[in-house]
């Protein structure tokens, strides 16, 4: 199906690299600020230009980014109240997409408009659902409770990695990589406690203790202490999830009902190809009960640390592109079955790249 490299090296499975990210679901597009009351910005989705429009009023919404006259992209257009006109002849456009066209002839059809993207601003970012419009309504929307909670002080990220989403999925939940972070990490032990799998979700739960000696003051934040217990009872449980399209992360002590990190992340793809994806993410960190202050105190050092723990993580996954890129196929040998699970996960959920049907396909355009 994917050819004879792909066929030889995987026995027959379908080749995940080929595999998109299906759009039937909500998907962070852009930071909220960043789009401004008056403005337009043009993002992507696997490919298909979108253009999001903030109105005179402050309301959001997404369209497709082509003038349906002379596919002018839209994001070069002038908001107006609330419509985005093209900058070329000025057709204009409303959040349903319905097209109004100032020299339009006496008895002349009104020429078809462009496709419309049910869209939601939530957590400081702009969601779209790029798939079926029909479907929107019936597909839950992310709930990142800790993100706007008092309890917890959150750190939002976002950045441009080049390669496909499924390489950051295996990365995450794949801990035995801790040799990659032996700067930041080396006094960590991640021990796989259990793995699961079930309907639309794989996850993985790991013992995570510090070892013996001097931990680097970001790792024993993150972990909740130095642990120097010399019978090293003290450990923590990280529980590392793909709910398909999302992945978290959840550090819990045993002892305590609540966790005391988590993280939430989705990986959009940005080309057709999908070679390349943009990430968005949020680190919520639960205040001690007491001298909370020393949370915010610490702040950068945790930024620091979680910066520079990806940027390891973005040079390993981008190598792995580039190799995937070189072959021309998916050679990896994978040997931990939790690992395969999430494969599997990511195929079945998946929509294959070389069939996906552009945009248009899971809508009509507005009439």
């Amino acid at each position: 199906m994917h050819g004879t490299l792909a066929d030889e090296r995987t026995g027959n499975a379908p080749d995940l690299r080929r595999i998109g990210l299906h759009p039937n679901y909500w998907h962070p597009l852009a930071v909220a600020k960043d789009l401004k009351k008056g403005k337009t910005l043009g993002v992507s989705f696997a490919g298909d230009p979108i253009v999001l429009v903030r109105t005179e009023s402050g309301k959001v919404f997404a369209l497709e980014d082509r003038c349906s006259h002379r596919q002018m992209p839209l994001s070069c257009g002038v908001v107006a109240g609330e419509v985005v006109k093209c900058c070329y002849h000025a057709w204009s456009f409303n959040a349903e997409g319905r097209c109004a066209i100032p020299y339009l002839p006496k008895d002349a059809q009104r020429p078809r408009g462009v496709r419309p993207y049910p869209c939601r601003e939530a957590y400081g970012l702009i969601f779209v659902f790029p798939g079926d419009i029909a479907l929107a309504d019936q597909v839950p929307f992310p709930d990142l409770p800790e993100v706007d909670a008092p309890t917890h002080k959150t750190m939002f990220f976002t950045r441009k990695v080049n390669c496909h989403y499924s390489f950051m999925h295996e990365n995450l939940m794949d801990m035995n990589h801790q040799f990659l972070h032996r700067r930041w990490l080396k006094r960590v032990k991640p021990t796989l406690l259990e793995s699961r799998r079930a309907d639309g979700l794989v996850e993985a739960k790991y013992k995570f203790e510090l070892t013996e000696g001097e931990a680097p003051l970001g790792a024993k934040i993150m972990l909740g202490g130095e642990q120097d217990d010399p019978a090293n009872e003290k450990f923590d449980i990280m529980t590392v999830t793909t709910r398909y399209p999302y992945q978290t992360l959840q550090l819990r002590r045993p002892e305590d009902d609540e966790n005391v990190l988590d993280l939430w992340s989705d990986y959009v793809p940005l080309d057709r190809e999908q070679r390349t994806h943009q990430t968005f993410g949020f680190l919520s960190i639960r205040k001690p009960d007491r001298f909370a202050f020393l949370l915010t105190a610490f702040w950068p050092v945790i930024r620091y640390f979680t910066e520079s723990v990806f940027t390891e993580d973005r040079f390993a996954v981008e190598m792995e592109q580039r190799a995937w890129d070189a072959q021309g196929a998916d050679w990896n040998q994978e040997i931990l079955p939790f690992i395969m699970d999430l494969r599997a996960l990511l195929v079945t959920q998946g929509v294959p790249i070389n069939a996906r049907a552009s945009g248009a396909s899971f809508a009509q355009a507005a009439e």
